[in-house]
């Protein structure tokens, strides 16, 4: 293929970009609800998402990955003519990220899953043939934008009212906090360990963990973090002056060091889900500019999930605060006690698609869940208008990635065929 150096390279700057944008929009709102909270700081988030989401883009970022590769478009159209897409993977990439910059500008916590879907639909329909399209799959993916914020906005008032009852409400709250809390401990430690187990392993090493072993592994690194949970917990001591301000100051203090744990869970997570959508199309372009040829699954490369990590972590210290203020601070007023159960409620619901390989959408299910811990409150408790601005650009996405990507790839089917 004559243009094989500049496709691969326009394909790392392109997936670099793409990979930025997650990290500024994306990860910002994974790492909102602790910020937003008072549980950590910015600089802390920053570490947290650096390690975290690394570790779960190099991990474990391929079981997605090959979902949004194949299966919405259906390349046996165009075997002959590969550097079709080549051009429409380069417009989706670049279009999706334009978007991402612009939405993270203006502070709206939109999908990098819609945008990429978006993107390559609107390539295959111009750039091959609407029947090139798999609807049935983009509807089930749009499907799964509904339920994704649905199931964790169901699961985390579920979680946030037994908080209330087990805690909140007791006559001595930091007593029950401190008998409550390690179990929450072990349930965030113990659903991460299983995706780390389920996923992680399985790209790094040939080791064959059975389910039943993933299940006892899960249990028991779940029961030592709780340990170590319940001991830095116990340390904590009441602080009476700050509790005549706040009656529940401590106990927000105790769920405060479980936001450090589900924040961490959910950076990584996140990692192995959203990377998908930078070294998906990057991998394609890879893939097809080496072989000359489509090929419909391609190993990933090791450098491919770098990028992709390496991205992500730069947007979300670079660009990420805009949308951390949306998510975190107005939509509802979210304490430690609060974000936690966003935040548990957001890595479940992830922690199941991820494994099951539907693309989901992180921010879909982590404003669900905030919207979840806010409705337990009632429905002046939260910010309607905000939430009316989310949901406007929610649904402008799919459509601006599909606008965008169909003119850069006629700009790049003019500039190299």
């Amino acid at each position: 293929m004559e243009y094989q150096t500049i496709y691969i390279t326009l394909a790392g700057v392109f997936g670099l970009y793409m990979a930025w944008g997650i990290g500024a929009n994306d990860v910002a709102n994974a790492m909102a609800t602790s910020v937003g909270s008072g549980a950590i700081t910015v600089k802390t988030a920053i570490l947290i998402a650096a390690v975290f989401e690394f570790a779960g883009a190099v991990l474990a970022g391929g079981e997605v990955t090959s979902t949004i590769r194949k299966g919405i478009v259906d390349t046996t159209s165009i075997t002959d003519k590969p550097e079709l897409l080549i051009y429409g993977m380069l417009a989706s990439l670049l279009a999706a990220a334009i978007w991402l910059t612009v939405a993270s500008r203006k502070g709206w916590p939109v999908s990098t899953t819609h945008s990429i879907v978006g993107a390559v639909v609107g390539f295959a329909a111009v750039g091959i043939g609407m029947d090139a399209v798999n609807w049935g799959k983009v509807g089930s993916i749009v499907m799964s934008w509904v339920v994704s914020p649905l199931t964790s906005g169901i699961m985390a008032f579920l979680i946030f009212q037994s908080v209330q009852v087990l805690i909140l409400r007791a006559d001595d709250p930091l007593q029950k906090a401190k008998r409550y809390v390690p179990i929450y401990i072990f349930m965030t430690a113990f659903f991460l360990t299983l995706l780390t187990i389920k996923k992680g392993l399985k790209h790094v090493t040939d080791i064959k963990i059975e389910t039943t072993e993933a299940y006892l592994y899960a249990a028991i690194i779940g029961i030592v973090i709780a340990i170590i949970g319940a001991i830095f917990i116990t340390k904590i001591k009441p602080n009476p002056e700050k509790e005549k301000e706040n009656h529940f100051y401590t106990v927000e203090k105790v769920f405060a060091v479980l936001m450090v744990i589900t924040a961490s869970g959910l950076a990584f997570a996140h990692g192995s889900n959203d990377v998908a959508n930078a070294v998906g199309p990057l991998a394609a372009v890879v893939s097809t500019a080496t072989t000359g040829s489509i090929a419909g699954k391609s190993a990933l490369p090791v450098w491919i999930l770098l990028v992709g990590g390496i991205g992500i972590v730069i947007g979300l210290a670079t660009y990420g605060r805009k949308v951390m203020a949306t998510v975190g601070k107005k939509i509802t007023h979210l304490t430690p006690s609060r974000g936690f159960a966003a935040e548990l409620a957001a890595s479940m619901t992830i922690v199941v698609a991820s494994s099951t390989g539907m693309p989901i959408s992180t921010t879909h299910t982590l404003v669900g869940a905030v919207l979840g811990v806010g409705l337990a409150k009632g429905l002046s408790a939260i910010n309607l208008s905000v939430v009316r601005g989310i949901f406007a650009s929610w649904v402008i996405t799919i459509p601006a990635g599909a606008i965008i990507s169909i003119m850069f790839f006629f700009m790049l089917k003019g500039i190299f065929g």
